[in-house]
């Protein structure tokens, strides 16, 4: 058996459960059941990868699928509470397919649509012998003449769609299987769907309307069930003490509920717990390269957007979403909303943000890209920035924001702070590699405009102040009269740098002090 009834799903939901992090989203099951044999039995879900889709695919398998007992694995979790536990476990038969699974040396649509086909048509002759010998023309005739009903478990929907042999028309022909399998069907108890993309919606009369959709802009029925809560990530950090929860929170975190909780990225948690450390697990792979390609191709929609998202800065939007149908993405809200729907930007009461440390770094990259323009020149000189700031060459600092300046760049023309953050975050760029800088951060008996945090022994801390229309004297006295330092005092070595800007006269002043907290 290939796709009907099979245990593939039931072992490996076991070995999910076997492994040492695991974290029970078994109340998906609770949501998912009320939903048989009713009018909203259509639900797609789209997440990112490694977002917990498949493990939960594996599990609703594993719960629903009939010929087997799996109460061994269901009878420790929170789903055995419930009160309709016993009355729905292994009740259902289940058609499971996975569309990321692709035949070897497949080289066309065809091939893997027919792939699909043949399996589906062999398990439904080898289960009901009455269709043995039999013509259909189409798998929906042949299951309704099968006289049962099915759950549809269908795991990532949209993987055909990023092959490059894949074509506009097969893209339809795709989405017109799919309708014509599931759509208005009598055998369908439930149709249960994931991917990354939403459904394409080319019209009103959508070959997929039937469905519930649930993403990352829109959910509020499932949000906890795909991805890691506070709570979850607390209890695993009681549980394995190989990294702090002050680390998984800065590398991992920033996922928006509807609520305004947050969520970790479940695969880089488990990650750095296993591996006891926290670095970037996010792989770049599909469409998450396409993404990257579409910032830089339209970079003069997007470029102010990704600086100030870089440099802390929230981001408003009104964003319409994403579908299958938008591969190629032209406007500013299109790309943005690509991002959300991959996972690079949180999205939350209209504002947009890179979530974490993680994701931080990619946008990083995408700031040093021939694209940016005159953005990357000002980034390419951000080594030679720090290096003055470290050498305590005042001078050459001072020098370097009055070039960034003289580039009247619209957005970075100090017509606010914000602009003059962005500056001091492309100038120091290069810094990020050896310092966790943060803003505005309470330190002493006030809030520094930037410390930069040393990732590494033997690296002096920063604490940076920005003055305007005032003098880089009182930044640095501000910094020793509110003990900006405290927070950095442990590294023993500190570098005060105070920065002034003269809108009058257009001019910065910059001062550097270097002191010694080692006895």
């Amino acid at each position: 058996m290939h796709y009907l009834n099979t245990d593939a799903q039931i072992i490996m939901f076991r070995d999910m459960l076997n492994s040492e992090i695991y974290v029970d989203k078994s109340s998906l099951i609770q949501k998912i059941t009320p939903l048989i044999r009713t009018n909203a039995k259509y639900v797609c879900i789209t997440r990112p990868r490694r977002f917990g889709k498949t493990v939960n695919a594996n599990m609703l398998g594993a719960y629903y699928t009939k010929g087997y007992d799996t109460h061994e694995l269901f009878d420790d979790l929170n789903i055995a509470h419930t009160d309709h536990y016993e009355s729905h476990i292994n009740r259902y038969n289940v058609i499971h397919i996975d569309f990321s699974v692709f035949p070897d040396f497949c080289d066309g649509y065809d091939v893997y649509l027919k792939n699909i086909l043949r399996k589906l048509q062999e398990d439904l002759r080898e289960t009901y012998p009455a269709l043995k010998g039999r013509e259909y023309g189409g798998i929906s005739e042949m299951l309704s003449d099968t006289k049962d009903s099915f759950i549809f478990i269908l795991d990532e929907w949209d993987s055909v769609f990023s092959e490059k042999y894949v074509t506009e028309a097969d893209k339809i022909h795709f989405l017109r299987f799919l309708k014509t399998m599931l759509k208005d069907r009598p055998y369908v108890d439930l149709a249960y769907m994931t991917g990354v993309l939403p459904i394409a919606k080319y019209s009103s009369g959508s070959e997929l309307n039937m469905f519930w959709e649930y993403n990352f802009m829109n959910d509020q029925v499932y949000e906890e069930q795909f991805g890691l809560t506070e709570d979850e990530v607390k209890q695993l950090c009681t549980k394995y003490d190989t990294v702090s929860y002050e680390d998984l929170e800065w590398w991992y975190d920033g996922y928006l509920m509807s609520d305004g909780r947050h969520l970790f990225n479940p695969r880089s948690v488990n990650r750095a717990l296993t591996d006891g450390v926290c670095k970037n697990y996010w792989t770049e792979t599909g469409p998450m390269n396409e993404v990257a390609d579409c910032i830089e191709n339209n970079v003069e929609e997007v470029r102010e957007d990704i600086v100030k998202m870089v440099s802390g800065v929230p981001v408003e939007a009104d964003l319409s979403g994403y579908s299958a149908a938008e591969q190629e993405l032209y406007t500013r809200d299109e790309i943005l909303s690509a991002m959300v729907v991959y996972g690079f930007l949180s999205y939350h009461d209209n504002c947009l943000k890179i979530p974490n440390h993680e994701l931080m770094e990619k946008f990083q990259r995408v700031l040093s890209r021939d694209s940016m323009g005159e953005v990357k020149e000002i980034v390419d000189r951000s080594k030679e920035m720090l290096a003055a700031t470290l050498a305590c060459d005042a001078d050459k600092v001072a020098a370097i924001l009055e070039d960034v300046h003289d580039r009247e760049i619209p957005f970075l023309m100090y017509n606010d702070e914000n602009s003059l953050s962005c500056v001091i975050t492309l100038c120091y760029l290069y810094a990020r590699k050896d310092y966790r800088i943060e803003r505005e951060e309470k330190s002493g008996k006030g809030y520094c405009d930037y410390l930069f945090i040393p990732r590494k022994r033997g690296v002096p801390a920063i604490v940076l102040e920005l003055k305007v229309d005032d003098s880089a004297e009182n930044a640095i006295r501000q910094i020793k009269d509110k003990k900006y330092v405290q927070r950095v005092e442990s590294f023993g070595n500190v570098i005060l740098t105070g920065i002034s800007y003269d809108r009058k006269h257009k001019k910065h002043e910059c001062i550097i002090e270097k002191i010694s907290l080692i006895d």
